[in-house]
């Protein structure tokens, strides 16, 4: 998914590229500061609903094209010369960081002035993939157009919805990674709580607190629970995602049930809209997300504290 990813990205900028005029260096100079002011403005915002958390997300990917619509030519280069095998984040970065590390394997291409240009509007979009990141995941599908129905309020079909403060986990009908049939409807029913944690195997981020997600999983079986991992490369069955998959999960001794579910259903749209990775969300017995999720490696401290809030108020809705 991630692999495939970089090359949409590529192929749409530089689309841009070839529909942008070239403006003076004075007219971008003159617009510069309007712009980081602008940026500034939007990245302060605090929505409060998902419409104004969709309304903010397509305001600053505005804000992000434009960036890239900028001096197209020096971007163009530096895209050309990204590696299209390689996956657009490997360790749970972001696109901004992916920007930096490619300017800088291409900097012998550019001038002084051209390099700084380049940096700079590569921190700023770290900066606003940054606050997409936490838009995305605190208004899961914010960063798509609705379709059918107002997501603000429950829909049918297991689509992601809200009621009050909980949202219901998008329903699948998938599998483990042994071929054995798993359905949300049961699988959030048999459990006190679920931790369900999306990684993928590049993700070194991901691989490094498996371990700490197999003790999670010990400790919440006493209580009823239960740890679940979805692997995003392993989305519609791929046998070579599958094998990888579990050969980590192996060398890790991970037990806990990994899964895996068609990337068109609503759980593969939800997994395909998640742009960090390590991502863990904590699910209550009746299917609904308690909380915000995770994003990160329940590793650190404050992140593993927070979890263990999330996991206790689970139980509490469940037995409530």
């Amino acid at each position: 998914m991630k692999t495939t990813k970089i090359l949409t990205v590529l192929t749409a900028f530089l689309l841009i590229f070839s529909l942008a005029a070239c403006g003076t260096s004075k007219d971008n100079k003159k617009n510069d500061g309007n712009k980081k002011a602008e940026i500034a403005a939007l990245m302060a915002m605090e929505p409060g609903t998902r419409d104004e958390a969709t309304e903010l997300h397509q305001k600053l990917m505005e804000q992000e094209n434009a960036i890239l619509s900028e001096n197209s030519a020096l971007w163009e280069k530096v895209f050309l010369s990204a590696d299209k095998g390689t996956a657009m984040i490997e360790d749970g970065g972001n696109y901004g960081d992916f920007l930096l590390k490619t300017i800088d394997g291409a900097k012998d291409q550019f001038t002084a002035d051209e390099l700084k240009l380049l940096n700079e509007g590569a921190e700023q979009i770290r900066e606003i993939e940054g606050k997409l990141t936490v838009l995305e995941q605190k208004f899961p599908g914010c960063g798509k157009k609705p379709s059918d129905g107002d997501m603000s309020v429950p829909a049918e079909n297991g689509k992601p919805t809200e009621k009050g403060d909980l949202m219901k986990f998008p329903a699948f009908d998938g599998k483990d990674l042994d071929g054995n049939e798993v359905k949300s409807s049961t699988l959030f029913a048999e459990n006190t709580v679920t931790v369900v944690n999306f990684w993928f195997t590049t993700c070194s981020p991901c691989v490094g607190e498996l371990a700490d997600l197999e003790a999670l999983n010990k400790q919440l079986a006493e209580k009823g629970g239960a740890v679940v991992g979805i692997n995003s490369f392993t989305l519609d069955g791929d046998k070579t995602a599958i094998s990888d998959a579990k050969d980590i999960l192996t060398k890790k001794g991970v037990s806990y049930k990994n899964i895996w579910f068609d990337s068109k259903s609503e759980a593969g749209e939800f997994t395909s809209g998640l742009y960090s990775y390590p991502t863990t969300y904590v699910v209550d017995k009746n299917g609904n997300i308690v909380g915000e999720p995770i994003v990160g490696a329940i590793t650190e401290k404050k992140q593993a504290e927070t979890l263990q809030k999330l996991i206790d108020q689970a139980i509490a809705n469940s037995n409530g």
